[in-house]
């Protein structure tokens, strides 16, 4: 693969991935605020409100945060990615365009309603509009979600002459990949800002500070935290993997180290794939697991690599291990949060200081086990940009060379230095000054 093509994925994998640690928090902390407020309204606790409140100022500085740090990405593709945006823009772009006018305005300009108009428009209105920015996040979280499903499994598309055309925008919104894919996404973004609100809340409670808010961010962080880290494996986990399985084998046996097509296969714990023995080393293995996972049936047969052409091959060792982390870390996530759920439910949860600790440790590992997710999407895809119709290859600039891109990279990782050393900073200072009592 060419140096210029090798430093423009490098440029976009560090963009992409530090701006994504943004919107995974807001599409869950959205909807957990619209949860917040709807509890003050049906209690008419305004301990509930202040808590909307507090966690609306994270969301307003992480959200600027996601902005700043999105716009240079939609620049790369006309930069590095012309030959892709010329090819795919016919389609990709109507979905990029609805995410901006439909999503990502109505949730900005309801965000400013919801921090700055709840003494002007009374409180149904602004339960409402607690309730359209939870809409905005999960909406524009959609249209992104549909734009790479496309790339994933291309759809409602004509070939005409060197560039694809959409032949239909309902087929492309409805792609049999994101049925599954969305979900699964949202989900694990509602788990992050589950467990960073659990995990506040065990702060103030550790540090017998801003105690019956804390109690209120443990509760709901808990609740959520429990409920969506099951979801994530299951439905949205288990039947994205199905049609992970239906669409890309390749991916799939890339995931589970697979190398020989088999029936019954067995899903691997643990192991380290070694291509040249095209085997697992040291594996642990549950028979028949892979084969029900991926068909729903113990028996069936799942393709391996080496019934694949060795080109279309993805970097196997990056997704194998990138899958393991985040399976590994949503296994812990069910245990953690299901423990703390149960300690919630005998009542003794605020007392277990362990417990507190746990939940308050626990807040970086949601956003590394995404970040792996979406490895495993995106290296798993690999050698397509477009699965089945265009190579990584032949999508890049031909008129940007390796220096300038890695020069300009330089200059990326330099500003996004500051802007999260600023961000941390940010959060920090809200997270001490504690919730306000009045809006």
């Amino acid at each position: 693969m060419p140096d210029a093509v090798v430093a423009a994925r490098w440029q976009f994998a560090f963009t992409i991935m530090f701006h994504y640690l943004f919107p995974i928090l807001t599409m869950g902390l959205g909807v957990l605020i619209a949860v917040l407020k709807t509890i003050e309204m049906r209690s008419g606790n305004p301990l509930y409100g202040a808590a909307a409140r507090f966690w609306a100022r994270i969301f307003a500085i992480t959200f600027a945060a996601g902005v700043v740090t999105g716009i240079p990405m939609e620049f790369q593709f006309g930069t590095n990615w012309s030959r892709f945006a010329r090819y795919a823009g016919p389609v990709v772009g109507q979905t990029l365009f609805m995410e901006g006018v439909f999503a990502f305005f109505a949730e900005s300009s309801l965000l400013g309603v919801f921090l700055f108009g709840e003494s002007r428009i009374g409180r149904r209105a602004h339960w409402l509009a607690a309730m359209g920015v939870a809409f905005g996040a999960i909406l524009s979280g959609f249209f992104i979600v549909a734009t790479n499903a496309w790339m994933q499994h291309p759809v409602a598309y004509g070939i005409a002459g060197d560039h694809v055309e959409l032949t239909s925008l309902w087929g492309l919104l409805s792609n049999p990949y994101v049925r599954w894919q969305y979900p699964h996404v949202i989900s694990g973004a509602l788990v992050t800002g589950a467990m960073v609100m659990a995990g506040i809340g065990a702060y103030y409670l550790l540090a017998r500070r801003d105690e019956a808010m804390g109690r209120i961010f443990v509760r709901v962080g808990v609740a959520s935290g429990a409920i969506f880290a099951m979801t994530s494996l299951f439905p949205t986990g288990a039947f994205h993997g199905e049609n992970i399985t239906r669409f890309q084998p390749a991916k799939m046996a890339a995931m589970e180290g697979l190398f020989k097509t088999q029936e019954g296969a067995p899903l691997a714990i643990i192991g380290m794939p070694d291509r040249e023995r095209q085997e697992l080393m040291d594996p642990i293995y549950v028979p028949g697991v892979l084969s029900y996972l991926a068909y729903g049936n113990f028996s069936a047969r799942v393709t391996g690599l080496n019934d694949i052409p060795e080109d279309l091959h993805p970097p196997i060792e990056i997704v194998y291990y990138a899958y393991h982390i985040m399976v590994g870390l949503g296994t812990i996530f069910i245990a953690v949060m299901g423990a703390a759920a149960f300690l919630l439910w005998r009542g003794t949860l605020f007392d277990r200081r362990g417990m507190l600790w746990v939940l308050m440790l626990a807040m970086p590992f949601p956003y590394i086990a995404n970040e792996a997710g979406w490895v495993v999407a995106e290296a798993g895809r690999q050698p397509w940009t477009v699965y089945g119709l265009q190579r990584v290859v032949n999508a890049s600039s031909t008129n940007v060379t390796a220096g300038m891109t890695y020069f300009t990279l330089l200059g990326f990782m330099g500003l996004y230095l500051v802007l999260g050393v600023l961000y941390l900073l940010l959060f920090a200072r809200i997270v001490n000054e504690g919730p306000r009592s009045t809006p």
